[in-house]
């Protein structure tokens, strides 16, 4: 059975079910999404829902990468952040940079990271480690031995196998939203200044 969808005018490429017009697999995984931690649909998952199968992976995965991981949720941010900044995505950038806010990471940092320019952790070495860790991940798809082993000796091998998956989903989730030109929020501004079709690169930690 077809699915109708509304389109509205700055909607981008795609259409987005609403729950007047879902489907009951696509209702129910769409009352998953807003009864948990989320609390709404924005952003990737408005795509995903096309196909329900799909979007019920998702945000199960999302859900724990983004909630429930042994990494602080500052330090958690901030590698999406990091994540945002490389695909320029604005819109997982609007909401990763309240959510940061929220949870505690200076705006400085934030700030820093906008500009692609290196931010001063001072004495926070496990932010620089997060960073400098996600950086070379989206840089080379890689991580040097003395970066790899900064995360494992801080947070054991659990912490390094869920920081890559979150730098590795939140790269997913950049790619969906720029590809399928899902819109911002109107209580969203779009802040990061580039090009369509560039990357942006963020410079080394001192001393990496």
């Amino acid at each position: 059975m077809n699915t109708r969808v509304d389109r509205p005018r700055d909607a981008g490429r795609i259409s987005f079910p609403t729950p007047d017009t879902m489907t009951p697999a696509q209702l129910a995984v769409y009352e998953q999404i807003v009864s948990g931690p989320r609390g709404t649909l924005v952003g990737p998952l408005r795509a995903a829902l096309h196909n329900p199968v799909l979007a019920d992976r998702w945000q199960r995965l999302g859900q724990v990468l983004r909630f429930e991981t042994s990494i602080p949720t500052r330090l958690n941010e901030l590698a999406i952040l990091v994540t945002a900044r490389r695909w320029n995505s604005d819109l997982e950038w609007a909401i990763h940079a309240r959510d940061a806010e929220r949870a505690g990471l200076e705006t400085a940092i934030t700030d820093a990271i906008r500009l692609c320019a290196l931010p001063d952790f001072g004495t926070d070495a496990a932010a620089c480690e997060v960073y400098e860790f996600a950086r070379q991940i989206l840089e080379t798809g890689d991580v040097d031995p003395r970066t790899y082993s900064a995360v494992v000796t801080r947070w054991g091998e659990v912490g390094a196998v869920e920081l890559t998956a979150v730098v590795g989903y939140y790269s997913m989730v950049a790619m969906t939203l720029n590809v399928h030109r899902i819109p911002l929020p109107e209580e969203f501004d779009a802040s990061l200044q580039h090009r369509q079709g560039d990357l942006s690169r963020m410079p080394a930690a001192n001393g990496a």
